[in-house]
C-alpha cells in the first residue's frame, strides 16, 4: 500500500514538475501588429469592414495566445511603434509595418528609368534586439538592414519539411508534439532537380504547422519564403525548417540572421496546429538570447548572384535547356490560344469578361519558332558564342574551369569572371587572395591591381601597406567570405570598432559609383561610345569619370602583346591651371584573350582618376582605342571629350 501511494505522489510531483515547465515564461513581449488574416497584396476590391473585422480577430488571437504562456505582453498597433520601444521588452513581434524612419526613394531619369530605388527602412541599421518577423514582413522590416530574411516567394503553405529536429524550438520549454506524415514532394521542387543535379524522392516527411492552407482557403494569408543560397555562409546565421512552397526543396520557411528570427508561416495562433504553437512560443523564448547581436554579413541587394548561379548559368547553355525552352514555347502558345478561343466565344454572346480574360485576350498570340542550338545559345550569351558556337561541352568546361573567378556584375544579378582574380590565380573566396595583395602592396608590385582587388573584396580603404598587414594579421583568424553579404572578407565580430565590417564605406565611395549619361548609344557601324563626367565625392574632391560603352560582339584592347599588332586603349587628360591628378588612373576590368597575353574591353566600363584643385576652367580628355569584333579591326582612332569644371 505504501509503494502505491509514493508511486501516487512521484507521479503528482511529475505531472506539477511538466505543467511548470510549460507554465508561462518570464520573457516579456511586444507584439506590433496591423495586418489580417486575410491576403491583402494584391487582392482588388476588399471591403474595409471585412478588412478591419480581420485585423481585431488576428490582434485578439496574438493577445490571448502571447497572455496564457508569457508573464508580460503589450499589444500596440505598428503605426505606434517606435524602435525604442523594443528596449523595454526581451522580444519584439512584428506583425505589422511601423512609421518609416527612412522613406522608400524612387528615382527616374528623362526616359523613365529608374536610376535609385531604397526600400524604406522601419529600424535603425545598428538594431539590436531580439525580433521575430511574421511571414512578409521579414522583407518589410529587415530589406534596408541587410537581412538574409528576403523575399524569394510569398508562396509559402501549412505544412513543414526537413526541419533540424534537435534545434531548440522543438525541444522546450514548451512541449512540441510534432505529427509526422508522409506527403507528396511539392511539384515544383523537382524543377530545381535538373539545374542543381539532384535528386528528390516521391514523397517527403512533413508535419502542419497551421489549419489553414491555400487549398482550404484561397483567401487565407500566404507565407513568405526565403532565399537558401548565401543564408548560411556567414556565422550568425541558422535555416531551422523549410516548407511547402512554389520554390525550391531548401528555401527557408523558419531561420535566423543575427536577432532576426524569421517565422514564415502565416497563421495568426487562432489557426496554428497545437505543435505550431508550441514551436512558435519557443522560438520567443530562443530569440530572446540574442539581445545585443547584429547583423554582421548584411544582404543588401536580395537577388545577388551566388557561385550556385554559376550551376544554373552551366544548365542554361545545355542543350537541355535548349528542348526545355522549345517545348514550354509551345506549351505557352497552346495554353494561350486556347484561353483567348473560350474567352471570345465568351464575347461574342455579348458576356461581361473579368479582368483576367481580358488580360489573357490582349496577349498577342504569334506562332513559335523552333530555335536551334546555335540560335538559342546566341541569344542568351553572344560572346561565349563567338568563342563556342554550338559545342555543349565547351560551355560546360568553361563554367566548370572558371567558378572560383566569377564574381557579379555591376547590376548584381549576374556574373561574370574577375580577370584581376584570375590573373592572381586564387580564388576570391580564399583567404591567400587578401594576403598575396598585401604582399604585392609592399614590395610595391602591380599596386593598382591589388589596390582594386582589396578594396573590391574587403570593406577597409586603409592607405598603406602597413595598416593592411597590421589588419590582416590582426583578423586573419575571425575573417569569414560571404556571397550574400555582398562577395565580400569580414569579420567574425560584434565590435563595432573593428576595421572591416562597416557597409558604410560603400556608401561615402557611393558618388564613385556615378556613370556619365550616354548622349547617343552604339550600333554595328558606331561600335564604340565615350562620355565624360565631373562628380564630387564624400570629401569633396573631385573625380573624371570616362565612360567607354562597347558594341555586343565587339571589343577594344586593354594590354597587347608584343607578337599581336594592336592598339591598346590609352586615356591623356589635361587640367587646367590649379588642379593636379591624384594617383594613378583606375582601369576598368577587362577579360584576357585565349591563347594570348592580349586583354580586351567589352560592354560598358567606366575610367577613373581622381583630381584635386580649385577654380573653373575644363578638362580636356583624348582617349586611342582600337575596336574589333570576332573577325575585322576598325582603324584606331582618338576621341576627345571636354568637360567644365565648375
Amino acid at each position: 500500500m505504501k509503494k502505491f501511494v509514493y508511486l501516487f505522489v512521484f507521479l503528482c510531483l511529475c505531472a506539477v514538475h511538466s505543467a511548470y515547465s510549460q507554465g508561462k515564461q518570464n520573457v516579456s513581449v511586444l507584439y506590433v501588429g496591423g495586418s489580417a488574416d486575410i491576403e491583402t497584396m494584391g487582392a482588388q476590391n476588399i471591403d474595409s469592414l471585412v478588412l478591419k473585422k480581420s485585423i481585431k480577430a488576428r490582434m485578439n488571437a496574438y493577445e490571448t495566445f502571447l497572455k496564457s504562456r508569457f508573464k508580460k505582453v503589450k499589444m500596440i498597433d505598428a503605426k505606434a511603434y517606435v524602435a525604442i520601444l523594443s528596449d523595454q521588452y526581451d522580444v519584439t513581434i512584428f506583425d505589422g509595418d511601423p512609421v518609416p524612419i527612412r522613406p522608400m526613394i524612387l528615382e527616374r531619369d528623362a526616359n523613365g528609368r529608374t536610376t535609385r530605388y531604397e526600400r524604406a527602412a522601419y529600424l535603425p541599421d545598428d538594431f539590436s534586439r531580439p525580433s521575430i518577423c511574421i511571414a512578409n514582413f521579414s522583407e518589410d522590416i529587415g530589406r534596408s538592414i541587410g537581412t538574409k530574411n528576403d523575399w524569394y516567394c510569398l508562396c509559402l503553405d501549412a505544412d513543414a519539411h526537413h526541419w533540424v529536429k534537435d534545434h531548440p524550438i522543438f525541444q522546450g520549454p514548451f512541449k512540441v508534439n510534432i505529427q509526422t506524415e508522409m506527403k507528396p514532394t511539392p511539384p515544383s521542387a523537382f524543377e530545381y532537380t535538373e539545374i542543381y543535379n539532384y535528386t528528390l524522392p516521391e514523397q517527403t516527411e512533413m508535419w502542419t504547422v497551421q489549419t489553414k492552407s491555400m487549398q482550404s482557403d484561397p483567401n487565407h494569408r500566404i507565407g513568405m519564403v526565403s532565399r537558401p543560397e548565401g543564408y548560411l555562409d556567414s556565422p550568425e546565421t541558422e535555416v531551422i525548417s523549410s516548407g511547402v512552397c512554389a520554390k525550391s526543396i531548401d528555401a527557408v520557411a523558419i531561420g535566423r540572421h543575427a536577432n532576426f528570427f524569421h517565422w514564415g508561416f502565416s497563421a495568426s495562433p487562432a489557426n496554428l496546429t497545437e505543435a505550431g504553437k508550441a514551436a512558435f512560443a519557443n522560438a520567443i523564448v530562443y530569440i530572446s538570447q540574442f539581445a545585443g547581436q547584429r547583423v554582421i554579413a548584411r544582404k543588401k541587394n536580395e537577388s545577388i548572384a551566388t557561385r550556385k548561379s554559376v550551376d544554373l548559368m552551366k544548365y542554361l547553355a545545355s542543350r537541355d535547356a535548349w528542348e526545355a525552352v522549345n517545348r514550354n514555347n509551345w506549351k505557352s502558345y497552346q495554353t494561350i490560344d486556347s484561353v483567348q478561343k473560350v474567352v471570345r466565344a465568351k464575347q461574342a454572346k455579348g458576356e461581361k469578361l473579368e479582368p483576367t480574360e481580358q488580360f489573357y485576350l490582349n496577349i498577342p498570340l504569334q506562332r513559335p519558332q523552333d530555335k536551334t542550338y546555335a540560335e538559342y545559345m546566341k541569344d542568351r550569351n553572344p560572346k561565349l558564342y563567338h568563342l563556342f558556337g554550338n559545342e555543349e561541352e565547351e560551355y560546360q568546361r568553361f563554367y566548370d574551369k572558371n567558378r572560383k573567378w566569377f564574381h557579379p556584375e555591376a547590376d548584381g544579378y549576374s556574373l561574370d569572371i574577375d580577370e584581376d582574380v584570375r590573373t592572381l590565380g586564387i580564388a576570391n573566396n580564399d583567404i591567400r587572395l587578401i594576403d598575396t595583395c598585401i604582399s604585392m602592396l609592399e614590395k610595391g608590385e602591380v599596386v593598382e591591381l591589388a589596390t582594386r582587388v582589396l578594396h573590391r573584396y574587403t570593406l577597409c580603404r586603409f592607405a598603406t601597406p602597413i595598416e593592411w598587414r597590421q589588419w590582416f594579421d590582426a583578423y586573419k583568424e575571425k575573417m569569414f567570405f560571404t556571397e550574400s553579404g555582398g562577395w565580400l572578407w569580414l569579420i567574425n565580430t560584434l565590435d563595432r570598432n573593428v576595421p572591416g565590417n562597416d557597409y558604410s564605406i560603400l556608401n561615402k565611395t557611393a558618388e564613385t559609383a556615378k556613370v556619365p549619361e550616354l548622349k547617343g548609344d552604339t550600333d554595328k557601324q558606331n561600335p564604340v561610345a565615350f562620355s565624360a563626367a565631373i562628380h564630387t565625392l564624400e570629401d569633396g574632391s573631385k573625380e573624371l569619370a570616362i565612360r567607354m560603352k562597347i558594341h555586343t560582339g565587339y571589343h577594344t584592347y586593354a594590354q597587347v602583346s608584343e607578337k599581336e599588332p594592336f592598339v591598346p586603349t590609352s586615356v591623356e587628360i589635361i587640367l587646367p591651371k590649379g588642379y593636379k591628378l591624384e594617383g594613378a588612373l583606375a582601369t576598368p576590368i577587362f577579360t584576357k584573350q585565349d591563347g594570348t597575353s592580349t586583354t580586351i574591353y567589352t560592354g560598358d566600363s567606366v575610367f577613373r582618376q581622381k583630381i584635386s584643385g580649385k577654380g573653373a576652367g575644363e578638362v580636356k580628355c583624348a582617349i586611342t582605342y582600337q575596336c574589333c569584333d570576332h573577325s575585322i579591326c576598325f582603324p584606331p582612332e582618338t576621341k576627345e571629350l571636354t568637360v567644365k569644371l565648375l
